[in-house]
């Protein structure tokens, strides 16, 4: 971000809100309509009605099914998709859900507009996650985005800048920071269990390739040029047979993650949840880290200039070591080998977990010494421990900041986009973290924003 352009996006800021800088503060944009006080029922629109909101909906432990947690503390009574077919499954669902049909359309400014919206669920691909959530609190809602927020580091500087400015409830969707394995972890750590720590070690698997995708017509119920919104426009490409959940190799659905023009790859995917717990466990959701280094990285394509050569396969790391280093000398590793899961190690022992466990000699302990009273809740903001959905609702009703706030998750998410930026320029960068530039690399800092297309600008 160069000192001009910070300038010029808080007078866009300003302009918009129709006040001076000097009298901006938190809470200034009127909240919606709908919501008049803790006890009514805030009212949801859905932007985005991908695998979230297929059949695993209904199912207790289903893998994707968050949106079935919504309906517990407030009303849908907007969905919103591209694909008209996904489109007409969540207004059926939703029917089933409140006995009666919510507002369908596919075009997310019919949700953004409507002053009866409260809060917008976001569950589009990475790539429309900026603007589809700025507009949204400019628009005087809240937001619960999935993860990862953004698609680059300037996306997660705007966003923090408008969430501080709207005042807006803003909780990412990294579901692991209301789980109480991870939060036990962070709370071992605060007290001292594992001395001071030394490492963190972040394992998230590696992702998927692709053959040739052959260049096609997208179907007639699937608005191609909406889905590719701010991403450049290229033809639809797609296979099936895969080996995934969707059974197809493609540029659109879920296989967007595994494309740099529209996600990060595992570095955003699975690196948005565990580098978060580790950014979390660190202490260090203010600050980031001095440099990256692609120890070991494996693209499916070649590269130039930090750009993928090949439009017609998968572009994103398959593979890689990457070496984070802060100013303590703390180092974090990003690898997509070995156990998924966190490895925390400090001076006096280590903890390793995961969605599964919570293991170390300092969990074992707990036994003769637990935990004292009250110290996971001191973790998770003084608030009463909930699911990830319920904590959102809570900060709506308190106007409070939810576990997952937009400030820490954009630090921890910087650290992902710094690794994908130093995978794809194929060399060590400098980062500082103070003015939130990269340091003497001209090409890496370039890739720190990317161009928005015609038509999709985010509308300040």
């Amino acid at each position: 971000m160069t000192k001009t352009f910070q300038v010029s996006r808080r007078k866009a800021i300003q302009a918009s809100l129709g006040l001076a800088a000097t009298t901006l503060c938190p809470g200034t944009i009127p909240r919606a309509l709908g919501f008049k006080s803790a006890n009514a029922r805030p009212r949801i629109g859905v932007v985005g009605c991908g695998v979230r909101w297929d059949k695993r909906v209904h199912e207790a432990d289903g893998r994707y099914g968050v949106g079935k947690e919504f309906p517990k503390f407030g009303d849908i009574v907007a969905v919103c998709d591209v694909d008209a077919k996904r489109l007409d499954r969540a207004t059926g669902i939703v029917k089933e859900w409140h006995g009666k049909l919510p507002t369908n359309t596919g075009d997310y400014r019919k949700i953004i507009d409507d002053p009866k919206i409260d809060v917008v669920h976001i569950s589009t691909p990475d790539h429309w996650h900026a603007k589809v959530a700025i507009e949204a609190m400019l628009a005087g809602k809240d937001v619960y985005c999935e993860k990862p927020m953004t698609l680059t580091i300037e996306e997660g500087q705007l966003i923090c800048e408008v969430c501080q400015k709207t005042g807006a409830v803003f909780q990412v969707g990294t579901q692991q920071r209301s789980t109480p394995q991870f939060i036990k972890a962070i709370a071992l750590i605060r007290e001292g269990r594992l001395g001071k720590l030394q490492r963190v070690q972040c394992a998230i698997g590696g992702a998927p390739t692709s053959p040739e995708l052959p260049s096609t017509t997208p179907p007639n119920y699937f608005d191609w040029d909406q889905w590719l919104g701010p991403a450049p426009q290229v033809d639809y490409h797609f296979k099936g047979g895969a080996p995934n959940i969707i059974k197809s190799w493609s540029r659109g659905h879920y296989e967007f993650r595994w494309w740099y023009e529209y996600s990060g790859g595992k570095l955003t995917d699975w690196g948005a949840h565990h580098i978060d717990i580790a950014t979390w466990g660190m202490g260090k959701t203010e600050t980031g880290p001095v440099s990256v280094d692609p120890v070991f990285v494996e693209h499916p394509v070649e590269f130039k200039d930090g750009y993928p050569l090949s439009r017609n396969r998968y572009n994103t790391a398959t593979k890689f070591n990457i070496k984070v280093l802060y100013d303590d000398d703390v180092e974090l590793v990003i690898r997509h080998d070995t156990d998924n899961g966190i490895l925390f190690e400090g001076t006096q022992g280590r903890i390793f977990v995961n969605r599964g466990k919570l293991k170390g000699k300092p969990v074992e302990d707990l036994e003769s010494n637990p935990l004292p009273e009250g110290a996971l809740e001191k973790v998770y903001k003084s608030r009463e421990l909930t699911g990830h959905v319920a904590n959102f609702f809570d900060a709506v009703a308190s106007r409070k900041q939810p576990i997952s706030d937009v400030f820490s998750h954009h630090r921890a998410l910087t650290t992902c986009h710094l690794a994908g930026i130093a995978a794809r320029v194929g060399h060590k960068i400098q980062w500082d973290a103070r003015k939130e530039q990269i340091i003497g690399d001209p090409l890496a800092q370039s890739l720190v924003a990317r161009e928005k297309r015609k038509r999709f600008e985010i509308e300040m």
